[in-house]
């Protein structure tokens, strides 16, 4: 079988934990954010979990995923 190549935007923009879980960043913290309250800045500006529904389709573009450091 052929190897498989990696999603380089993907790999940029997802994280793989050491358990598995593939992290990203969340939407909403790019610009405007002089309207937005400081608790919900805060809250945006971590690192969430990808949603079940979109774990497949990042599976696929990262076929290699590993945890690193």
């Amino acid at each position: 079988m052929p190897k498989l190549k990696t999603h380089r935007a993907a790999a940029k923009r997802y994280k793989v934990t050491a358990t598995g879980k593939i992290m990203k960043r969340q939407a909403g913290i790019g610009h405007l954010l002089q309207h937005k309250s400081s608790s919900r800045k805060r809250r945006i500006f971590k690192m969430v979990e990808v949603s079940e529904s979109h774990v497949n389709l990042v599976s696929k573009e990262l076929p290699y995923k590993k945890y690193s450091r």
